[in-house]
């Protein structure tokens, strides 16, 4: 993957960049991956989609929670590793302190309040997972071999809960052979 920002920013860019997303962003992961999607790639165009996708895919083959290491990669490649330093310190303790409020506020509340609540924010957070999915398969599956390869996988994925990880593998990989097949696709 190549740098493909020539003008490097500031790590105080960074830093405010991120600190907006750490105050407004919640949910796991693959939510902080479409955030960073949003606002890295359509809206400052700090990278391109695809130099995305091949860090976010770097990132999920390294050990460890991608979006915080697709985090700090993306202050590394704007603004050295002090914009590193920015970027994972911007992000994350905004959610620490909220992390520490709401479990001592959860302490409080009881009954329907905190179950509506709660309630709440897992809609909130499947949307908002649904809208980063939807987006990155929009860019990153334009053709039938890809769409078929990522419905494999997905297939996979849904196969590892039910049957653990070997049969989801094999499922995974059955779905994408399926794919790439010579029947359904002319560049094998």
């Amino acid at each position: 993957m190549a740098v493909e920002n020539k003008i490097r920013g500031r790590a105080s860019e960074v830093f405010w960049a991120f600190l907006a997303l750490g105050l407004t962003s919640f949910g796991g992961p693959v939510a902080h991956l479409g955030y960073f999607r949003t606002a890295f790639v359509e809206r400052r165009q700090w990278l391109s989609e695809q130099a995305y996708a091949d860090l976010v895919a770097l990132c999920q083959f390294l050990p460890g929670p991608a979006s915080s290491q697709v985090g700090f990669a993306l202050g590394l490649m704007r603004a050295g590793p002090w914009g590193a330093a920015m970027a994972w310190l911007a992000f994350t303790l905004p959610s620490a302190i909220v992390l520490v409020l709401f479990a001592l506020g959860a302490a409080v509340l009881d009954g329907p309040v905190a179950c509506g609540i709660i309630h709440g924010l897992k809609v909130v957070a499947v949307a908002i997972v649904a809208h980063a999915v939807w987006g990155m398969a929009r860019n990153l599956c334009p053709d039938k071999t890809r769409t078929g390869i990522a419905g494999g996988g997905v297939r996979g994925g849904a196969g590892q809960r039910a049957v653990g990880a070997g049969g989801g593998d094999c499922a995974g990989r059955r779905g994408g052979a399926a794919a790439l097949s010579p029947k359904r696709c002319s560049i094998v």
